[in-house]
């Protein structure tokens, strides 16, 4: 669902309130936060979804990296996660939900997490995904609320995932592409987590399905500030902007567009296939990182240091108006 319809959704649900709850749903992050002590907080996070590519065990491995990321986002780290499978038994092999399963318990461990356990159902659609907790200091909790104006803001994967799909779906794409799309979304987020931590961050979320606009509109609200960002800085996939130009977007871009659209101030030079691209809704995205001016060129090198090629400075955080993104050629 896109962030319009989930707003309007929970406007009237009345929010959770506890001492220990550090993170909830008031500031749409990540992940919730609970305190258990002084010195220790549980993340909790899920997430599922439809098949975007053909490999079942390629499928278990994007989908257990996009569950994954929450925790990374937040500052944490993985410590169990559990299976959540809708399976079309009557109309699949059975083989296939095992190469799902095997995929995503691979990234599992490549995260130093444990696989404790899961749910499944007969579904006429098939779905995976996970239901993740991790750990956190209490005082060392990353969200989408600390950036301050001056902050430079750091983009650690390319955009382009969501356009690169749909032309795969149907059947525009080459095995090229997909080889693209793959490669970037069974990469997780913990090197990029780990030099946010080393180095030292304001705020962060991680790039999803609300594109790059709808997360940083997000963290601009969360955070009462405006943000820049500079189109031609922003890292995207290879065959990402043909297909864009050839109106292959995801619906949920749109979505996202419309979502964003009364808080954009856009350069007239922006071409509107490269406004489809900055609100693609991405899976197993990168992290938007929020950064002290003096830190961020540290940061980045860091991050290209451990492996991390694509890494870019995007834009900054503005004073005001707050909850508004400013798009720059």
């Amino acid at each position: 669902m896109g962030p319009g319809d989930l707003q309007e959704i929970l406007a009237d649900l009345p929010l959770e309130t506890d001492p220990n709850l550090l993170v909830g749903r008031e500031t749409s992050d990540d992940a919730g936060v609970y305190k258990i002590r002084d010195d220790l907080a549980l993340i909790q996070t899920l997430d599922f979804f439809t098949p975007i590519v053909n490999d079942p065990y390629r499928f278990g491995q994007i989908a257990a990296v996009n569950a994954l990321s929450d925790v990374y986002a937040m500052g944490g780290r993985p410590l169990t996660a559990m299976n959540i499978v809708g399976f079309p038994k009557k109309t699949m092999d059975k083989g296939i939900l095992k190469e799902i399963l095997r995929g995503g318990l691979e990234k599992i461990h490549e995260a130093g997490a444990l696989l404790v356990g899961g749910h499944s159902i007969d579904d006429a659609e098939l779905k995976y995904g996970l239901s993740v907790t991790g750990i956190v200091h209490p005082d060392r909790v990353m969200t989408n609320a600390g950036a301050r104006p001056g902050d430079r803001l750091l983009l650690t994967k390319p955009l382009g995932t969501g356009i690169i799909a749909t032309a795969l779906k149907g059947k525009f794409s080459s095995p090229e592409a997909e080889e693209v799309l793959i490669a970037v979304m069974v990469e997780l987020n913990r090197v990029a987590a780990e030099v946010m931590e080393e180095v030292g961050a304001q705020a962060c979320t991680d790039i999803t399905g609300f594109g790059l606009l709808g997360h940083a509109l997000e963290m601009a609200n969360g955070s009462r500030c405006g943000m820049i960002l500079r189109a031609s800085q922003v890292p995207v996939l290879s065959f990402a902007r043909e297909y864009a130009q050839m109106g292959l977007v995801p619906a949920g871009t749109y979505a996202n567009r419309t979502y964003c659209r009364q808080s954009l101030i856009v350069d007239p030079a922006i071409p509107s296939h490269i406004l489809d691209i900055l609100a693609d809704a991405q899976t197993s995205g990168g992290l938007l990182i929020s950064v002290t001016e003096s830190r961020a060129a540290e940061m980045l090198k860091k991050l290209k240091g451990r492996g991390i090629r694509e890494a870019a400075e995007i834009g900054e955080v503005a004073a005001g108006p707050p909850g508004t993104i400013t798009v720059l050629p």
